[in-house]
């Protein structure tokens, strides 16, 4: 019998796990446009083999970067329910918490990690394989998963089934059963997870011979939605009694020394004579708003020589295809080692089989490596040497490319990257006439030998050919230049969301794009995003052209761009630290949005004509957006106001309400919806008869005006208070000097409507029917006060028409 007392334990609590299960089926419900949530789950159901009863388990499956989300059910990667002998739901298998890389989140930066962690800090070897997840169910039988699925996969060996063959091989060994296992596990609520190890099977980069074969056991969760796991030598012990093979671990108390031994480490990327992949931190953390500490793991893994590895795999592939091997990095020693692979395949004629088939690949990049008397990260250091350092000591010479459809919000973090970092923005809007592709290449290239250290490729690059064209003009010319995938990820399973979210933004922006202009033409416009959309390929890294990329960083196009922002920049700042030396703070990241949303405007407008007959040099049409001179009437008179003062006063006054009232006005934010300059109306033309002496006089003054500007005089403005509803929101106002005079019956600016439909003369109808009725749930009109007595400078000025 298993003494509990000295093992991490808890029991199931069923109603714990059916309010799992209500959370976790809302988000499987995304396709219904009523969930709630963000996140997408899948569920997917398997019949469990060998079952006595003939049960069956369910698969749940977070999207990647959902991950990243701070509102998920639960975090395990590598999540199954059954129903037990009672007929509730429980929790089959149970797979760590989903844990990241050093700098890749918010909570792996090292400054947070040396915070909110502490020891023992346990330290294990990231073996290279693919992961195997072990539990009992209530019928005696042991099921065996692999990440998300069980079982076999039509005629193929699946890897569930591979690792199960091999839980057969270790017990074997030590004269136990699977029925003997499956009850051990159940009795400690567990899950055994396992790395497959076996080149036999499938070759990963790390090499497992014969002898080296096999599930390495390094962890064991118990079966409940909070993680908690057993610690290192737990995990040791159980091992040896149940004859899995171990998974070397180190255990250190203080987290600098913790840094000290994985940088040393990383400068080989070997560990007692072999090379790692890198190594998973076990330790416990506590939350920025709980002193609770709980299990919590993080990784650090060495991107190179695996990198390298991989480049020579896939250029041998190409090899045997008949097909010229692309490659942009490493490209002496990788030159010389297909010449190598070619006089081996030609020597064996059965190696391009096994080899297109995964095997052998580790063989023959050894031999190479022995060939050469070289290890690869001999090849890596003396590369440094020449390039200008290891990829953490590159402070320039990197463009970032986005992979998007139109919507996803690339442009907004171009801008707010350029805002926060003086980097480099070209955008294919502005590249006009014949040969595009490369004169836009040429922009960027251009920026970065200026001197500018980043520069954003702002098109969509939705398409292969599109992400061909500007990786091979970049290393055909620049090989050291680094690019940068920013992939809004676009799936089966989420392009409905993306559809809908992206036309309401663009929509909701309505012409403030340099192409795309909503308000003029609705239905074209979408049909030019569906094309888009039509168009997407996934980026795929495994391949060529995707492969070629030196770094992807994922972003979901689905959430606000002050999200994505935050993911850029944390990643861009753990693949290249020396790029920015200090993270911005979060109301810089904050400002920077703002920036985007509120202050941007394209220099250059384009006209889309509908899909129409072509010119005769086949060209579609596009025409400039030009102003005519010639003299323009007077249209109204305004009192124009400090756009940063108005900003500053707006985001005060919402800083100190709730974020329920408060979200009108984000929400104009975010879809750039706030207008782009602050103005408060005296006089339109429109009133001219109604108040003919007023116009007079304003029309007097306006003649007599030498002001390039059309400046008639100052005057300040006090500022009381926000009004709104849904539709649209203003400031009422008080002119403070009395030498001017306002026909509305409220002075007041115009901060923003929630689309190009509402006009912003419907403030005057809002602030009428505030003044008869009041704010409150019955008139839909909410107010927020501003504070203190603020009064900004202003310049009276004649507006003339378009």
């Amino acid at each position: 019998m298993v003494d509990l007392g000295k093992i991490p334990y808890q029991g199931q609590s069923f109603q714990e796990v059916s309010t799992l299960i209500e959370n976790l089926t809302k988000g499987a419900q995304k396709d219904s446009g009523k969930a709630k949530k963000a996140f997408s789950c899948k569920r997917t159901a398997f019949e469990v083999q060998n079952s006595s009863a003939k049960l069956s388990v369910s698969s749940w499956r977070f999207q990647d970067w959902d991950y990243k989300r701070r509102d998920l059910p639960t975090y395990a990667r590598g999540l199954f329910m059954a129903k037990n002998e009672k007929d509730q739901n429980e929790i089959s298998i149970r797979g760590y918490d989903k844990f990241f890389n050093t700098g890749e989140v918010h909570e792996t930066e090292w400054r947070n990690i040396k915070t909110r962690t502490k020891g023992p800090y346990e330290l294990s070897l990231k073996e290279n394989g693919c992961i195997i997840f072990i539990s009992g169910l209530h019928d005696g039988t042991l099921l065996v998963c692999s990440k998300h699925s069980t079982g076999p996969r039509g005629d193929e060996v699946s890897h569930a089934v591979a690792g199960e063959r091999w839980v057969d091989r270790h017990l074997k060994s030590i004269g136990r059963t699977r029925e003997q296992l499956a009850k051990e596990l159940r009795v400690r609520n567990a899950t055994a997870v396992a790395e497959l190890c076996d080149d036999e099977f499938e070759e990963h980069i790390l090499a497992y011979d014969t002898e080296n074969a096999g599930l390495y056991l390094h962890g064991i969760n118990i079966n409940i939605p909070e993680f908690v796991t057993y610690s290192s030598p737990q995990v040791h012990a159980f091992a040896d009694e149940w004859g899995f093979r171990k998974t070397d671990f180190l255990v250190m108390e203080d987290i600098n020394e913790v840094k000290n031994f994985l940088d040393g480490v990383a400068e080989t990327g070997a560990y007692n004579g072999r090379d790692v992949e890198g190594f998973v931190v076990r330790c416990k953390a506590r939350s920025n708003d709980s002193n609770k500490y709980t299990d919590w793991f993080f990784k650090y893994k060495f991107e190179e020589p695996y990198l390298m590895y991989r480049q020579w795999r896939e250029c041998t592939k190409s090899l045997i295809a008949g097909k010229a091997p692309r490659f942009k990095k490493h490209q002496k020693i990788t030159e010389e080692y297909l010449m190598y692979a070619k006089q081996m395949l030609a020597k064996n004629s059965g190696m391009a089989k096994e080899y297109q088939l995964n095997h052998g690949i580790i063989k023959l990049r050894d031999d190479f490596l022995k060939e050469k008397n070289l290890k690869g990260s001999d090849i890596i250091r003396q590369e440094y040497a020449e390039t200008g350092g290891a990829p953490e000591d590159r402070s320039k010479n990197v463009i970032l490319v986005p992979i998007a459809t139109i919507g996803c919000g690339k442009t907004t973090i171009a801008i707010a990257l350029q805002q926060l970092f003086n980097w480099g923005h070209i955008q294919n809007d502005n590249i006009q006439g014949k040969a595009r592709p490369p004169r836009f290449t040429k922009a960027i290239l251009d920026l970065l030998e200026e001197g500018v250290p980043v520069v954003l490729a702002d098109r969509n690059n939705a398409a292969k050919h599109e992400r061909k064209q500007i990786l091979e003009d970049v290393a055909r010319t620049h090989p050291h230049v680094r690019m940068i995938a920013l992939n809004f990820v676009h799936t089966t399973e989420t392009i409905g969301k993306i559809r809908r979210v992206t036309q309401d933004r663009v929509i909701a922006r309505g012409d403030n794009h340099q192409t795309i202009q909503a308000s003029s033409d609705q239905k074209k416009v979408l049909g030019i995003m569906e094309g888009f959309i039509q168009r997407y390929e996934p980026l795929d890294s495994d391949k060529l052209p995707d492969a070629d990329f030196d770094a992807v960083i994922d972003l979901d196009p689905t959430k606000e761009s002050r999200q994505n922002l935050e993911t850029v920049v944390a990643e861009l700042h753990n693949l290249y630290p020396k790029l920015f030396i200090e993270m911005p703070s979060a109301e810089e990241l904050d400002d920077a949005i703002r920036f985007a949303f509120c202050d941007y405007k394209p220099d250059i407008r384009h006209n889309i004509p509908d899909r129409g007959p072509k010119n005769s040099r086949g060209n579609q049409q596009h025409t400039l957006t030009q102003n005519t001179k010639k003299k323009k009437p007077l249209e109204y008179v305004s009192v124009a106001l400090s756009k940063k003062e108005i900003d500053a006063a707006l985001d005060t006054a919402f800083a100190s309400v709730s974020s329920n009232k408060a979200k009108f006005y984000r929400q104009l934010q975010q879809t750039r919806r706030i207008q782009p300059e602050f103005h408060v109306t005296l006089i339109h033309r429109a009133s001219k008869q109604s108040h003919p002496e007023l116009w007079a006089k304003y029309n007097d003054l306006h003649e007599q005006s030498g002001s390039a500007e059309n400046k008639l005089g100052d005057c300040k403005v006090l500022l009381e208070r926000v009004v709104f509803d849904d539709r649209i929101m203003a400031v009422v106002a008080r002119l403070v000097d009395e030498n001017w005079e306002c026909t509305n019956k409220i002075a007041h600016v115009t901060v923003g409507t929630r689309g190009p439909e509402v006009k912003p003369k419907e403030s005057n109808e809002l602030l009428a029917k505030w003044l008869a009725d009041g704010s409150g749930e019955e008139t839909g009109i909410s107010e927020v006060a501003i504070q203190g007595r603020t009064v900004v400078n202003g310049w009276v000025k004649g507006n003339l028409s378009r």
